[in-house]
């Protein structure tokens, strides 16, 4: 790629107790440890990567909207507002940007209320149950798929 993939990774309610919130269902990874791999990550495969996190609504609404000619793709955690949260979904799909979602856990096979994504409808793909290392597998597939557009040009 000529130029160097812009990805900000956003991160809803609760992700930064990371370790923390029942380390059973989301492991013993923390918050810290969870923002260090995607780091390296993207130093490794010469990505620009920017993260961020709030127990929120509107200000991940406001994170997602600055993105807008800023960032080419968006890895997003909405954590519980992904089964509640038309406003994120609206923001989502207002910035045109490809975004892929993250959960840690396997969230089709939780409980029921977990079963609703609204952010999916914005999603180019989503990534469930492999822990932190679901946030690297949206990395590589937002490069690949910047790739991929590049080489159709």
């Amino acid at each position: 790629m000529s130029k160097k993939l812009k990805i900000k990774v956003i991160n809803g309610p609760n992700i930064n107790m990371l370790g923390i919130r029942e380390p059973g269902i989301y492991g013993s990874d923390n918050y810290k440890s969870l923002i260090q791999s995607v780091k390296k990550y993207a130093r490794e495969h010469k990505i620009f990567v920017k993260c961020y996190q709030s127990n929120y609504e509107g200000d991940l609404v406001s994170e997602i909207q600055k993105c807008l000619g800023k960032f080419d793709g968006i890895v997003i955690n909405p954590g519980a507002y992904t089964h509640t949260s038309i406003a994120i979904l609206d923001a989502a799909k207002a910035v045109k940007i490809p975004l892929v979602e993250v959960h840690i856990s396997k969230v089709e096979e939780r409980e029921d209320f977990r079963q609703v994504s609204y952010i999916r409808n914005a999603a180019v793909k989503t990534i469930t149950g492999h822990g932190i290392k679901g946030y690297l597998e949206a990395l590589d597939f937002l490069l690949e798929n910047a790739a991929a557009k590049e080489a159709s040009k």
